[in-house]
């Protein structure tokens, strides 16, 4: 038979003082390390936190978790290029900038304002139809988005003022492409040595120059399908920012200079010196009238170039043969001016930022729009041009691509195509319609006056 051994009860007290000690500092260790834990975490918040709050943007807030959506007319790949110059601001700050892009973009942009669905943001191509809805009271006023003198700091004034409509500041603008170009088959141009004209009247000096030397100077040609005309409302437009003040085009624009002006008639005389002299344009009005405007640029690629000069924006090296460089098979010269107190003046369109909702976030996406340094990305790849005043030339990847902006930021005035910023019953119907009438034959007087009555009664 086994007995039992007594433990002596001082041991059992020992032996669980032991216990309930190390059951403490098992428990103490633990909370220490989770303490700790826990202060490693608020320390790499915090730290996250005030890298998402140090930027230009968001003024010191951390916005980080919020989301803004972009709704534009970019289509790859330009919405790709738009998308990647966004990445550094939503890497500094947090928030998820969403860009969505339509080849419809002026008929959804419409559906969605008045369904009650408007994007944050929205890239306007046309600031006549941001004027719509400005007018409607739909847009926000960004005038207090912005410290004192920002706007300045990067944008030229001629830029503040178009972007400033009904006295809302209703946008920034974000890219530009210039309109105010005569491109020429290099080559053949310096081997006759001819010089680059500085003044309207030394171009006219050298179209008959070229006539005499047994050349055509001009091709011109405005055919467009539905849009027949344009063509010719660019170039008059281009002539009314060399011939009147900036205050008399944007009066013009606005419908409060009547086109049956003197000043008008004056512009499309000057235009006619050119148009309608058969011995200066390609084929004269016919060929004026037939020949898409795309096609008007090939007659300087011919072996030898049948036409010397050709008018056209930027955007016109699309329909350039392959293979072709601009800078050594063809170059550009800026269209000179023509009164000389109005300065070197610019013709162009571009794209505007117009803001729809309020809230800190989209605030910061504007101020990051409004700086050159939020479509370097895009300037860097070519085809695009900033019209912000801090984008550095050296971002442009080629030669030509420096010259547009060189063009650009050397303005003494800048303005944005009229007929985009007219109603669109007089910028996109009657001024194209009835020029390419006069360009048909018909009187001046008749098709000036026929644009007027077009022109909206107002409300």
């Amino acid at each position: 038979m086994l007995l039992k051994k007594r433990v002596p009860k001082r041991v059992i007290q020992i032996l669980l003082a032991l216990a309930l000690g190390g059951l403490l500092l098992f428990v103490s260790g633990c909370g220490q390390e989770s303490e700790t834990a826990e202060k490693q975490d608020q320390e790499k918040s915090g730290a996250a936190g005030s890298q998402l709050t140090d930027n230009p943007w968001t003024n010191g807030k951390d916005l980080s978790g919020t989301k803004v959506n972009i709704f534009g007319a970019f289509v790859e790949p330009g919405s790709k290029l738009f998308e990647e110059s966004l990445v550094k601001f939503e890497d500094a700050t947090g928030i998820d900038v969403r860009y969505e892009g339509s080849s419809d973009f002026e008929s959804l942009i419409t559906v969605r304002v008045e369904g009650g669905d408007p994007p944050d943001i929205a890239a306007f191509p046309q600031p006549g139809l941001l004027q719509d809805f400005v007018s409607r009271g739909k847009v926000q006023d960004i005038s207090g988005w912005f410290e004192e003198g920002h706007l300045q700091e990067h944008y030229d004034q001629s830029w503040i003022d178009i972007a400033t409509i009904n006295n809302t500041m209703a946008g920034v603008w974000y890219r530009a492409n210039v309109k105010s170009l005569v491109w020429y088959p290099k080559q053949e141009f310096e081997a006759a040595g001819y010089e680059i004209p500085e003044t309207w009247d030394e171009m006219m000096a050298l179209s008959r120059q070229m006539v005499e030397d047994g050349r055509t100077p001009w091709s011109i040609g405005i055919e467009s399908s539905g849009a027949t005309g344009w063509v010719a409302t660019d170039w008059l437009e281009d002539i009314m920012l060399r011939t009147v003040t900036p205050e008399k085009y944007d009066a013009w624009v606005r419908g409060e200079l009547p086109f049956n002006s003197e000043e008008v008639k004056r512009a499309c005389n000057i235009m006619a010196d050119i148009w309608f002299d058969k011995e200066i344009v390609l084929g004269g009005r016919n060929s004026i009238l037939t020949v898409p405007f795309g096609d008007a640029v090939e007659p300087l690629f011919a072996d030898p170039p049948r036409a010397m000069l050709h008018r056209q924006a930027s955007f016109i090296t699309d329909f350039f043969p392959e293979g072709t460089t601009v800078g050594e098979d063809v170059d550009f010269f800026y269209l000179p001016p023509i009164d000389e107190e109005e300065g070197r003046p610019v013709l162009g369109a571009g794209d505007i930022m117009g803001a729809f909702t309020d809230r800190p976030e989209v605030r910061a996406v504007m101020r990051f729009l409004s700086t050159g340094d939020s479509i370097k990305e895009w300037v860097q790849s070519g085809g695009v041009v900033a019209p912000h005043k801090d984008a550095k030339l050296e971002w442009y990847p080629t030669e030509a691509n420096r010259k547009y902006a060189e063009i650009l930021h050397n303005a003494d005035t800048f303005r944005f195509d009229g007929s985009d910023m007219m109603p669109g019953q007089v910028g996109a119907g009657a001024f194209w319609k009835q020029m390419t009438n006069w360009v048909s034959g018909d009187e001046l007087e008749n098709a000036l006056q026929s644009i007027d009555q077009a022109w909206p009664e107002e409300e």
